[in-house]
């Protein structure tokens, strides 16, 4: 029964799993759904997995929601964009094309800098990209480029905001004063 089913999903989105096949079919039902529990999404019909509104309902409340979206959303920047606003390890579900768009992963490392992990090779590889990273969260140095972390700037962004990543360093850095005192100095 269909407000059985409105009356169970205002209580809990996940409810939709156990729905009927044509009320995963119903827009209303699976907006109900996602509005309570974003990640509901995955119950919804492919259909409605590929309906914009729906998709954008989810990856609103929660990025992690990308997971469940068609292809075609993975791939569409606008949808992609604020699931990574939202939560930038999201971009983990962006499509490869969009893992290598620079706006997009400015974006998810603003939100969450170990979100770089799934940036493009390319991108781990831009100096700009990966001070924004490690800005938000110095281990995103981990995932840099054996190039930029050599990067003395870089570097020092890193351990200014955790001092423990200096152990990405490269060794050079490592035995450098400056570097070793700027961590102490933010992480005994």
């Amino acid at each position: 029964d269909r407000d059985v089913v409105l009356a169970a999903l205002a209580r809990n989105g996940h409810a939709l799993e156990y729905a009927r096949r044509a009320l995963k079919e119903d827009r209303e039902v699976v907006l109900a759904a996602v509005t309570k529990n974003a990640r509901a999404l995955r119950h919804a019909s492919a259909t409605l997995r590929n309906d914009r509104g729906v998709v954008l309902t989810a990856v609103v409340q929660d990025g992690w929601a990308l997971r469940f979206a068609s292809a075609e959303f993975r791939g569409d920047r606008d949808v992609v964009l604020t699931a990574v606003a939202q939560n930038g390890l999201a971009l983990r579900y962006a499509s490869d094309a969009l893992k290598n768009d620079r706006g997009v992963v400015l974006a998810a490392v603003a939100q969450n800098g170990t979100a770089f992990m799934r940036a493009s090779a390319a991108l781990q590889n831009d100096r700009e990209v990966v001070l924004a990273a490690v800005a938000q969260n110095g281990y995103a140095l981990g995932w840099a480029t054996a190039e930029l972390r050599g990067d003395r700037k870089v570097v020092l962004a890193a351990v200014a905001q955790n001092g423990p990543a200096l152990r990405f360093a490269s060794e050079a850095l490592k035995n450098d004063r400056e570097f070793v005192l700027a961590a102490v100095a933010r992480d005994g």
